[in-house]
């Protein structure tokens, strides 16, 4: 159980900013922080120099990953933090799997979003200018970054949130 406990950290971590991203679409600093002090020492404590190396190399690459959607204003620098924070404390592995099942779950959310608001069709044409801005290799516009205040959000921190307690759960259940 003890050797869980990283897990469950994780799970308590990823919950508080769930909640906290769901109602305020924030995720503060002392919770992300804190997450990412916490499983560095755990895994430190509990598996020694193994542990903490993981847990550094599970940090770094959930701020290597998300880094470059922040700079284009795409990601918030709470959902950035999160994964970081998450990263110290379930390692690169297990990071690596929750990001995907977290971007399949911000993927349904988004599309259920953008049906029930009627926005299917602006949803697409923005889509055409991000690959438009990709393939061209510049910034896309301003009407396509969370700096739009009339474009829809969703909140990573609850995709990352429900990706880190299917992880955790099937862990637990040996399924992982």
């Amino acid at each position: 159980m003890l050797t869980h406990a990283a897990w469950i950290f994780a799970a308590v971590i990823a919950v508080a900013a769930g909640i906290t991203d769901w109602r305020s679409r924030r995720i503060p600093n002392w919770l992300t922080v804190s997450g990412a002090v916490l499983g560095l020492a755990t895994n430190a404590i509990l598996f020694r120099w193994p542990g903490l190396k993981s847990a550094l190399l599970g940090l770094g690459l959930g701020l290597a990953l998300l880094l470059p959607f922040v700079l284009i204003r795409s990601l918030g620098a709470g959902d950035w933090k999160l994964a970081g924070s998450l990263g110290a404390c379930l390692g690169p592995r297990s990071l690596l799997d929750i990001l995907i099942a977290a971007i399949l779950v911000a993927g349904v959310m988004a599309l259920a979003m953008v049906i029930y608001q009627g926005r299917l069709r602006q949803t697409l044409l923005n889509i055409g200018r991000m690959l438009a801005a990709l393939f061209s290799l510049r910034l896309p516009g301003a009407e396509v970054s969370l700096d739009n205040p009339q474009s829809a959000k969703i909140p990573f921190g609850v995709a990352l949130a429900l990706a880190t307690i299917l992880y955790v759960v099937a862990a637990a259940l040996g399924r992982i």
